[in-house]
């Protein structure tokens, strides 16, 4: 079938991964995406590792840039700009990364190029966004997970000397989010076209993401004006709603309401917790949780993970085992859900990549390409786009344009 966007094309001018990330999705869903890197060195990530494949495929790009078309063009030449602009008039969406005012001074701004094609969408992605006192200081994840407030909230609770040592989370968490609201942003846009016929400019800051997910728990600050602490593994709001070990491992509860207390209760065989006053609704628990912890956490190590598990789930109390990473992506429910799936890479032959998390019915995500190698259609987008002849290509090959 057909992806939901099969008649969209997308230059991403992006590298690294909030802007491949947020092209990768718009490929899972269909459209074409043709990915513009330097000669000679590409998206940088192409050298992020180890891990590389046994033919030198870094694993990081590998993960970014599936469902994509590959070209190299030197945009510091003006041959190169000319090709971009060629590719742009035909174009439903540009996405690029550059530092502000960079696209500008290279003539392939929103403002330039809504004069070649006035329906273009063309998203941004930078550290701190287009404006304010920040606009020209570079983004990254990890920066940007310290001055929105996460390494504030992440990591072992505080101590009783204040605040311990910040963490940031395990993944880029910010460019991926950033990613989601660029390619989101961007559909928004889409449909405005096609009831307006007018294109627009997105701005999207690493900035700004950090700080709208926050919710939550930025919602309580605002509410309640005291500076949100850090927790470790448990929630702030929820009790209990943290990993309990047990006699294997952890496993991690999730009780959202009283009713599924309750239910905790009668299967740990603490019946009596229940209607203890100090626990009987959530906000006493909160209240009382250090109280609480240790008369279940003394039941949970009395029995496997899997003891609990399986009493727990059929009891409707809301729980999971503590995986690993092999273990989670070799979950029989991710299999089902076929969220790890083997592609035929060029060069590097059978390749696992994780799958589409969207499953839509009639128009269904699915991996039709893997990542490119760097310029691997080069040739193939020259010919149809410019109607350049083999001679032609060569020469700008041998020039360094392409």
């Amino acid at each position: 079938m057909n992806g939901a966007l099969s008649d969209i094309l997308v230059i991403d001018l992006s590298r690294v991964l909030a802007g491949p990330y947020a092209t990768m999705l718009l490929g899972d869903l269909g459209a074409r995406v043709i990915k513009v890197e330097q000669p000679g060195g590409g998206d940088d990530t192409r050298r992020w590792g180890p891990p590389f494949t046994a033919h030198g495929e870094s694993a990081y790009f590998l993960s970014a840039n599936r469902n994509k078309e590959s070209i190299t063009l030197n945009l510091k030449d003006e041959r190169g700009r000319a090709i971009l602009r060629t590719l742009v008039a035909g174009a439903d969406m540009v996405i690029e990364n550059f530092r502000v005012g960079q696209a500008a001074r290279m003539g392939i701004d929103y403002a330039s190029l809504s004069q070649i094609n006035p329906r273009l969408i063309y998203c941004s992605i930078t550290g701190y966004g287009q404006t304010g006192p920040y606009r020209h200081r570079p983004g990254y994840d990890t920066v940007i997970q310290a001055q929105g407030g996460l390494m504030s909230i992440t990591g072992p609770a505080d101590g009783p000397d204040g605040a311990g040592e910040p963490y940031k989370a395990g993944v880029a968490v910010v460019d991926v989010t950033a990613g989601l609201h660029a390619a989101v942003a961007m559909l928004a846009a889409l449909h405005h076209r096609q009831q307006t016929g007018q294109g627009q400019s997105i701005d999207i800051a690493l900035f700004d993401t950090q700080l709208s997910w926050l919710v939550n728990v930025a919602s309580a600050y605002l509410v309640s004006g005291q500076p949100p602490q850090r927790h470790g593994n448990a929630h702030a709001s929820i009790v209990p709603y943290q990993p309990v070990p047990t006699a294997d491992g952890y496993l991690m509860l999730a009780v959202g309401n009283d009713g599924q207390f309750c239910s905790l209760c009668e299967v740990l065989g603490l019946a009596e917790l229940a209607s203890d006053a100090r626990f009987a609704t959530n906000p006493q628990r909160v209240a009382h949780r250090r109280a609480l912890l240790p008369l279940l956490e003394a039941r949970f190590r009395t029995q496997l993970t899997a003891h609990w598990l399986e009493r727990l789930l059929a009891a409707g109390v809301p729980c999971g085992p503590v995986n690993d990473i092999p273990t989670a992506l070799a979950d029989p429910q991710a299999q089902a859900r076929q969220m790890v799936q083997m592609v035929e890479h060029p060069v590097a032959g059978p390749t696992p990549l994780l799958g589409p998390a969207p499953k839509l019915s009639a128009t269904p995500a699915h991996i039709r390409s893997a990542p490119p190698l760097l310029g691997e259609q080069t040739d193939a987008i020259l010919h149809e786009f410019c109607g350049y002849d083999d001679e032609t290509i060569a020469t700008l090959r041998r020039d360094g344009v392409i």
